[in-house]
């Protein structure tokens, strides 16, 4: 590979582009994780992660991707055999789905278009039907990274409290988790999953279960087999400023930066920042006569845009996720299962900024013209019009 100046363009949803002074500030060396100076670390970030969620209850750290934190938010509440209900939002609630199947659950899954998020209306109906309450849990991705749909959270508990159902609530925030909204004791949240690697601004590696008083009920009951996901350990050893298992000492250094650079921004100017770049994104998408896949605009992701290629120009989204990165070293989020091939996906979460946006938006218009993608001009322009408003 010949040499390239500049910067790489990691534009997927995910992971996102790390900032110099978190990079920083894992660079330190290892400390003695049962020492005095750790047990000051482990307070501080078990205390600002709550910020972000969002919530006044505890917020459990495991060492492990997002899955991770999947199966953790399963096998503390639920036992073999339970019925959850689960919606098809797109390639990330099926995986979830397929968690749940593993662990021996019984999901009752909705399909869907991966065009739309949740459906409350329908969401209540299934629960209002469910008279026995045999389904213990509603599991709703919050952010949809393979479409840039974004289900309204608020409107999920609202059905759920229409319905007069018991269910846990579990949310998904990976991708929204301090990109976008999110609520976690406003919106009766009963278990949300998250990991570093998005709007955190971290490495992949860390990931958290912020949970509520409901949920530490049902994982007094919950008789699904677990040993280093269980919450009961972790909450013991937090509270001493302790971890039950060796903890990643140098992401959580990376963890108490990221913490300061939100705290420091404001929650409500991050989302803020999140809102405009997605809706410059879309401004270009529009201009250039392509579609955005999310259907439904109160349901459009601020972390994440999939865009929708001609459907009779096969193979198009390779050829341009080839250019891009050959010709701009910029990288772009390719379609998963059922959208392989169909759509690329524009990431604008984490550390970002004007400029970072115009710049990944002019290698995909240059990109789509060298790649053949039938398409008009002015896509730049037009975020640019909005950015400079």
């Amino acid at each position: 590979m010949s040499y390239r100046s500049g910067r790489h363009f990691l534009q997927i949803p995910g992971p996102t582009n790390v900032p110099d002074r978190i990079l920083r500030a894992m660079a330190r060396p290892t400390i003695d994780h049962r020492g005095p100076e750790f047990r000051t670390l482990a307070r501080e970030v078990l205390d600002g992660i709550r910020m972000v969620f969002q919530t006044h209850q505890p917020v459990v750290i495991y060492p492990a991707s997002g899955t991770g934190a999947w199966e953790a938010a399963l096998v503390n509440t639920l036992s073999r055999g339970d019925q959850v209900l689960m919606i098809e939002t797109g390639h990330f609630a099926t995986l979830w789905r397929d968690v749940a199947v593993d662990l021996g659950l019984d999901p009752v899954f909705i399909p869907g278009d991966w065009r739309h998020g949740v459906d409350p209306d329908e969401v209540q109906s299934r629960l209002v039907e469910d008279s026995s309450h045999a389904i213990k849990a509603v599991c709703v991705v919050h952010n949809e990274t393979s479409t840039g749909v974004a289900s309204r959270i608020p409107l999920v508990r609202k059905a759920i409290d229409r319905a007069g159902h018991p269910a846990l609530f579990m949310v998904d925030t990976i991708s929204s988790l301090a990109s976008m909204d999110y609520r976690h004791d406003e919106w009766g949240v009963d278990v949300a999953v998250g990991a570093s690697q998005k709007g955190l601004m971290l490495p992949p590696g860390l990931s958290f279960n912020a949970v509520s008083e409901k949920a530490l009920q049902a994982h007094a009951k919950a008789e699904l087999a677990r040993s280093f996901w269980d919450w009961g350990p972790a909450l013991t050893a937090n509270q001493k400023g302790m971890f039950p298992y060796t903890p990643a000492t140098n992401l959580l250094y990376g963890l108490r930066e990221a913490l300061e650079m939100l705290d420091f921004e404001g929650l409500p100017q991050v989302f803020a920042r999140h809102d405009r770049h997605a809706q410059a994104t879309r401004r270009a998408v529009d201009a250039w006569g392509l579609e955005v896949l999310c259907s439904n605009p109160d349901e459009f992701s601020s972390a994440i845009t999939a865009v929708m290629l001609p459907t009779d120009q096969d193979g198009m989204a390779a050829r341009l996720l080839e250019i891009v990165l050959d010709k701009y070293d910029l990288s772009l989020g390719v379609g998963l299962s059922k959208m392989a091939g169909k759509i690329v996906r524009i990431g604008h979460l984490g550390d970002f900024n004007d400029l970072s946006l115009i710049g990944t938006l002019a290698g995909v218009e240059m990109g789509l013209g060298l790649a053949g993608v039938r398409h008009q001009s002015g896509g730049v322009d037009a975020a640019m019009s909005h950015l400079a408003a």
